[in-house]
């Protein structure tokens, strides 16, 4: 949701209502119980919260942000919208201290990927505290309704909180940086009429839902005066590794697509919060991504493609989608007309995702609970793309999350693509030694 789509004025008593804007229309239309669209967040902190104060805390947030403390009003069956309804206050205690035992991070990262907060009670979001014995610290567990917020968004208010639990402002966060005109790169990839290669299966099997692996890496280097980005890095260490994966299962070589969502909001309070990423997609030729000979020219030509994406003023989710949510058909009936075209574009949706926060751009200072050593993110992995890299950069290393449709691979071929990804990466680092 974003700052473009005013709440109606309280009439009558009535609590403001929001039509749900393109990104959040179309994720309530393809909603699945058995794969919930969450987004993961996990902040690491060196020492222990306070439960009365971390409560307060996260409540005092969110009311600074009130399109955050939204449910989703009911409707006739013949609305012609969905509506957000903001609430004066949370519904529910967002926040849970799980009881400290062996394995809590472990089952708080599954509840995160298979129980999504509902969107019928303010706010689409939970916070699960863990605590382990003998592990020092502990571990913030966002669960966040993609429905409603992305990961971003759910940062700022992270963000918040921490300034009012440890008791001092943040310094501002800078908007990314955008360039006003760049030249069209000089091979665009391939059309976006070619069918793109598809994830390759591997171990899967019929239970649904996604699973996860998280990994600390080195932020990759870059020669003194490069023209490509960390970005460019990891989106080049994406497509060779999913390239390199799709060989090895024997799959047909063919052309690939990486979404790449691109975020211009402003990192201040400011902040829209809800859906405020556009999706581009990012192409690769089958010849591009053969080996991984010639690394340095493939991130020169990515850079250009990634630019002059980000440069390009763009519906989120393109020009065809905005006509799918327009309200001349009631709900219902857009939904199934969205669901259907969903399944008939399979083919044509891209590859895979790389979502790359970058470096994150608040402190996190909790107080005397100590500043954020880590901070992972892990974006939904449905099908038919299956597999998503997400990754954040916190304390000079890089926090990257591989997750995965359980019908598309095993726990083991996670490990394997860890494994091809981390090499890739690392070539990209070899280009600058």
């Amino acid at each position: 949701m974003t700052a473009t789509h005013p709440a109606r004025p309280d009439t009558a008593g009535r609590l403001p209502r929001v039509p749900f804007p393109v990104v959040d229309e179309v994720d309530r239309h393809c909603a699945q119980d058995a794969e919930p669209t969450t987004v993961h967040i996990e902040v690491h902190l060196p020492g222990r919260v306070e439960e009365d104060r971390l409560r307060a805390a996260f409540t005092a947030s969110l009311a600074r942000y009130p399109r955050a403390l939204m449910r989703e009003r009911p409707r006739s069956p013949f609305a012609r919208r969905y509506e957000w309804e903001l609430t004066d206050g949370p519904d529910r205690e967002p926040v849970t201290f799980l009881p400290s035992a062996s394995g809590a991070l472990a089952r708080a990262r599954t509840a995160a990927l298979t129980t999504a907060p509902s969107l019928t009670a303010s706010p689409p979001l939970r916070v699960d505290v863990v605590e382990e014995p003998g592990r020092p610290g502990c571990v913030l567990v966002f669960t966040v309704h993609h429905t409603a917020l992305d990961g971003p968004a759910c940062l700022r208010l992270a963000a918040t909180a921490a300034e009012i639990y440890g008791g001092r402002s943040a310094p501002p966060a800078p908007a990314p940086a955008r360039p006003d005109s760049v030249p069209p790169p000089r091979h665009s990839g391939p059309s976006a009429l070619t069918r793109p290669a598809r994830v390759a299966a591997g171990a899967g099997g019929p239970v649904p839902g996604n699973a996860m692996l998280l990994a600390e890496l080195p932020v990759p280097r870059r020669e003194a005066g490069a023209p490509y980005t960390v970005n460019d890095q990891l989106m080049v260490a994406t497509a060779l590794t999913v390239a390199d994966w799709n060989r090895r299962q024997g799959a047909a070589e063919r052309p690939l697509r990486v979404t790449m969502p691109v975020d211009d909001r402003t990192r201040g309070p400011q902040m829209p919060i809800g859906n405020g990423t556009r999706l581009v997609e990012v192409g690769f030729d089958a010849r591009e991504v053969a080996s991984a000979t010639g690394i340095t020219a493939l991130l020169r030509l990515t850079a250009e493609r990634t630019r002059a994406l980000k440069a390009q003023p763009r519906p989120q989710l393109g020009r065809s989608v905005s006509l799918l949510t327009t309200p001349l058909l009631p709900v219902a009936a857009r939904a199934a007309l969205t669901r259907g075209l969903r399944v008939l574009a399979g083919p044509w949706t891209s590859t895979t995702l790389l979502s790359n926060i970058g470096r994150i751009p608040y402190p996190l200072d909790f107080g005397d609970a100590g500043r954020a050593t880590a901070v992972w993110f892990s974006a939904p992995a449905r099908m038919p793309r299956g597999l998503t890299f997400t990754t954040a950069s916190t304390g000079g290393r890089l926090h990257l999350a591989l997750r995965w449709s359980r019908t598309l691979l095993g726990d083991e071929d996670g490990q394997a693509l860890l494994g091809l990804f981390t090499r890739h990466l690392a070539a990209t680092s070899s280009e600058a030694s």
